[in-house]
């Protein structure tokens, strides 16, 4: 005869399986706003939060570094369209003669109290990002229907998402019936000083490599709009400036780093490799 198990975590053995979901060693985080105030201020008021801003300027660190500084477990979904409710929530599985449900990470998130991101979420099916409206207003809910429950969810939960208003489009966008339920930080890259300063802490080079660094990200920024979909992200600069501080060559850190990941334009590569040989 087959029995139902429910099982909160990822496997029977684990007493706590929200601590896997802790945040070890503080991230480096550098403020530049009062992105962390009003995060902060969020949090304690129970309300979701929504980030936009360009690939790899410090939004999921952004997450990373407030879930260490609230003492909160981060429950982190890399959303894709394949993204169905099922996954967000959960599902039955079989073990062996027993039927065994499992929670999906935004239920894990709910029980626990942790904060949960839902990075890039405009890459989920609109069915799917519709499940999360509940968790957004005053209800503080999350149906499980395959349970047949409703989860409160605790003063600790947080939910928040991310996505890059440069890649919007007609299929891909968000339903004012979603933005509308969540304050919004507006992020970018740092402004140059900072953002050397994340480089040089990032990449373990001097300042002055970094400073260059920052200026070659400043120059391939401007290209955007003129063949350039997106400008060079911090991360980007930082892998660089790994690159260099293991003894690669400047210019050939820049070109795999910088000059490559970002376009497949041969022109386009070229115009960026002048750039980096008139700074370094």
């Amino acid at each position: 005869m087959t029995t139902i198990q429910s099982v909160t975590g990822n496997t029977k053995t684990e007493e706590n399986p929200i601590e896997r979901y802790r945040i070890a060693r503080e991230p480096f985080y550098l403020s530049v706003r009062d992105e962390v105030a009003v995060f902060d201020t969020a949090y304690r008021a129970k309300l979701p939060v929504m980030l936009k801003g360009p690939t790899g300027c410090g939004k999921t660190r952004f997450v990373e570094a407030m879930a260490y500084r609230l003492g909160r477990p981060l429950v982190t979904v890399a959303c894709h369209e394949d993204l169905s409710a099922t996954d967000l929530v959960g599902r039955f599985l079989l073990e062996g003669d027993d039927t065994v449900w499992h929670d999906g990470p935004l239920t894990t998130a709910v029980r626990h109290g942790a904060i949960c991101y839902l990075d890039e979420v405009v890459e989920a099916r609109k069915d799917t990002i519709v499940l999360i409206h509940p968790l957004t207003d005053d209800r503080r809910i999350l149906p499980v229907e395959k349970l047949g429950i409703l989860l409160n969810a605790p003063d600790e939960f947080m939910l928040v998402i991310s996505y890059n208003p440069g890649y919007q489009s007609v299929l891909k966008d968000l339903k004012q019936s979603t933005r509308q339920r969540f304050l919004s930080l507006e992020f970018d890259y740092p402004p140059p000083e900072a953002e050397a300063q994340i480089v040089t802490h990032e990449g373990g080079v001097n300042v002055a490599t970094a400073r260059d660094l920052v200026k070659i990200g400043e120059k391939v920024r401007n290209l955007k709009g003129h063949g350039l979909e997106e400008g060079v992200s911090t991360r980007l600069l930082v892998y660089a400036a790994q690159m260099i501080a293991r003894g690669v060559d400047p210019v050939t850190s820049c070109d795999i780093a910088i000059a490559s990941p970002i376009t497949d334009d041969i022109e386009l590569q070229r115009s960026i490799r002048e750039i980096v040989t008139t700074v370094i």
